[in-house]
C-alpha cells in the first residue's frame, strides 16, 4: 500500500501562501463553531521519525485559540502508566465537549513499536486491535470527531533528514539511538504500519495518508483533512439535534403502545431466605478476612489488579458488606470509590471517562460503591440518557471490562438482592432510628415506586453483561450475614483462580 504512494507531490510557494491564509481563517471559525456545539475533536498524528510531525502540528495550531486545545506527546509509558491497561492514559486525555486533543503519536504505539520490538505476542496484538477499534467507536458514537493522519516518507528521505539534523549541533539531539534503530527496521515497520492502517481504518475513524516529502503540500493536506472532518462533524451534530426530539417522541409513543409481555425471571428465582447463624458467621468471617489479606499480598507480588463492583437495591446492605470485605486489608493496597451522579466536568466527557480515571493499577484493589452500570439502570429508568445510548452501553461496558481482563484484571460484580418487603422493613427501620435517618431520602422512596421498572432493567443488565471473564454474582441479601460471607467467598475464589 505505502509503496504505491506518490511522494513527489508538491506545492509551489506562491500557491501555498494563497491557499494557507484562507484555510487558517476557516479552521479558526470551525473551532469556534465546534466549541459552541460542544463537539469534542481528537486529531492523531502518526508517521515516520523525521516526517515533520512537530512542525506540522505547530502549523496547525497557530491559527487556533490556544485555550481550546491540548497537545499530547506520547512517550514510552512511565512506571505509573505501565501498571495500567495501555488505553488508560489515552482515556484520561480524551477531550471534553467543545475541546480539541491533538496527539503527537498515540495508542498506535501498541501495534507498531511494541509489535516490531516483540514486546507483545500475536494474541496480544489481536487484542490490541480489538481494543483500539472499540475505543474509537465508543468515542465516535458519543459524538467525538476522530481525525487520524499518517505522515509518510521514504527510507531514503528519512536517511537524508537524519543526516541534516545530526550535522547541526543545535538539532543533533533530536536524532536518538532509537530513531536510527527504527530506520534500520524500516521494512518491519512498513509491514506493521500497513497492518495498522488496514485493521483500524473505519467509517467513524478513517486514516488519511499524508505525503510528507514536501512540507508545503503536507501542510495544506493536513488543513484540508482537519477542516473537512470538522465540517462533517458539525453537519452530523446539527442533523442529530434536529431529529433527536422527533425520534424521542416517536419512540415513547411506540413503547407506550406495546404491552410488556416478556418478563424475565432471573431475580424471581433467587432464594432471598438464605441465612447464616451468627456463631457460624463470626467463625467464617475471621477465616475469610485473614485469607483475603494474604491474597492481597499475593496479588501485589504478581501485579494483578482487582476490580470489585457493588450494585444492588437501596438498603440492600452494600456499605456494611464493603466494610467487612476491607476490614482486615492493608489500606495501602485498596481503594473504595463511591459513585454519585456525574458532575459538570464528567458530563462533558464520554460517560465511561470517569471510570477509566478510577481503574486500579496492577497489584491493587478498587472497590466501587455503584458503578458504570448506572448507565443502564438509573440513567435508563430516569430518562437521563436516550434509549440508543443505554442500549449501546451494554456493548461498551462489555468492551471496557474485556480490555481490563486482557490486561490481567480480576473483575467481580455483585448484585445485592433483597425482597420488596425486606426493603420496606429496612426503610421504616431507618426512619425510626436516629443514627440511621441520614441513610433514607425522598429519592429512595421515589425509586421504590419504580421497583418494576428497575427490576426489568436489572434483569436485562445481568443478561447482557454477565460474561465469562466478568460474570455477575447475585447475592441473597435479606440476611446480611449470609450476604457478607458470600461476597468474601466469591472474591477469594476469583483471586485464587487467577493466581
Amino acid at each position: 500500500m505505502l509503496e504505491n504512494i506518490d511522494l513527489t507531490r508538491c506545492v509551489a510557494k506562491d500557491e501555498y501562501k494563497k491557499r494557507k491564509q484562507s484555510l487558517e481563517l476557516k479552521l479558526a471559525e470551525l473551532q469556534r463553531k465546534a466549541k459552541d456545539l460542544k463537539i469534542p475533536i481528537m486529531i492523531v498524528f502518526e508517521g515516520w521519525d523525521a516526517a515533520g510531525k512537530g512542525t506540522l502540528i505547530n502549523n496547525l495550531i497557530l491559527p487556533m485559540d490556544p485555550r481550546g486545545f491540548n497537545v499530547f506527546s506520547t512517550l514510552p509509558p512511565n512506571e505509573e502508566e505501565a501498571h495500567r491497561p495501555f488505553l488508560w492514559r489515552f482515556w484520561k486525555r480524551t477531550p471534553a465537549n467543545g475541546r480539541i486533543a491533538i496527539f503527537d503519536r498515540s495508542w498506535y504505539r501498541r501495534v507498531l513499536v511494541d509489535r516490531v520490538e516483540e514486546n507483545i505476542d500475536n494474541k496480544e496484538l489481536a487484542q490490541a486491535f480489538e481494543d483500539i477499534t472499540s475505543f474509537e467507536r465508543q468515542l465516535a458514537d458519543d459524538g467525538n470527531v476522530i481525525i487520524k493522519m499518517f505522515l509518510h516518507i521514504s527510507k531514503k528521505e528519512q536517511k537524508e533528514r537524519f543526516k541534516k539534523l545530526t550535522k547541526n549541533p543545535a538539532t543533533a539531539w533530536r536524532v536518538s539511538e532509537g530513531d536510527l534503530k527504527r530506520h534500520k527496521q524500516y521494512k518491519q515497520y512498513m509491514r506493521a504500519i500497513e497492518d495498522m492502517l488496514a485493521e483500524t481504518d473505519s467509517e467513524y475513524a478513517p486514516w488519511t495518508l499524508i505525503e510528507a516529502h514536501d512540507r508545503r503540500f503536507a501542510d495544506l493536506k493536513i488543513f484540508d483533512t482537519v477542516i473537512t472532518a470538522i465540517e462533517d462533524g458539525i453537519e452530523k451534530k446539527e442533523k442529530r439535534s434536529g431529529i433527536k426530539e422527533a425520534v424521542s417522541k416517536m419512540a415513547k409513543k411506540v413503547k407506550a403502545e406495546q404491552p410488556d409481555t416478556l418478563n424475565s425471571t432471573v431475580l424471581d428465582r433467587i432464594d432471598t431466605s438464605k441465612s447464616l447463624e451468627r456463631d457460624e458467621y463470626k467463625k467464617q468471617l475471621d477465616e475469610k478476612q485473614d485469607e483475603l489479606r494474604e491474597l492481597e499480598h499475593k496479588i501485589y507480588l504478581h501485579r494483578i489488579p482487582v476490580m470489585i463492583a457493588y450494585e444492588g437495591w437501596d438498603a440492600a446492605g452494600k456499605g456494611g458488606n464493603m466494610r467487612r470485605l476491607t476490614q482486615n486489608l492493608d489500606p495501602r493496597g485498596y481503594e473504595v470509590v463511591p459513585i454519585a451522579a456525574p458532575n459538570d466536568i464528567e458530563k462533558a466527557h464520554h460517560y465511561l471517562w470517569r471510570f477509566w480515571n478510577q481503574m486500579p493499577k496492577a497489584g491493587h484493589i478498587t472497590i466501587y460503591d455503584r458503578t458504570w452500570y448506572g448507565r443502564v439502570l438509573v440513567e435508563r429508568v430516569e430518562g437521563f440518557c436516550s434509549e440508543d445510548e443505554w442500549r449501546r452501553a451494554f456493548r461498551e461496558i462489555n468492551e471496557m471490562e474485556q480490555h481490563m481482563t486482557n490486561f490481567g484484571a480480576v473483575i467481580v460484580k455483585f448484585w445485592l438482592h433483597i425482597s420488596k418487603d425486606e426493603q420496606l422493613r429496612r426503610f421504616k427501620e431507618r426512619q425510626k432510628t436516629p443514627h440511621k435517618q441520614w441513610k433514607i431520602t425522598d429519592e429512595d422512596w421515589r425509586n421504590r415506586e419504580k421497583w418494576d421498572k428497575y427490576k426489568a432493567a436489572i434483569e436485562e443488565m445481568i443478561f447482557r453483561t454477565s460474561t465469562r471473564n466478568a460474570p455477575w454474582t447475585i447475592v441473597e441479601s435479606n440476611d446480611k450475614l449470609h450476604a457478607r460471607i458470600k461476597c468474601l467467598d466469591t472474591v477469594i475464589k476469583a483471586i485464587k483462580s487467577k493466581l
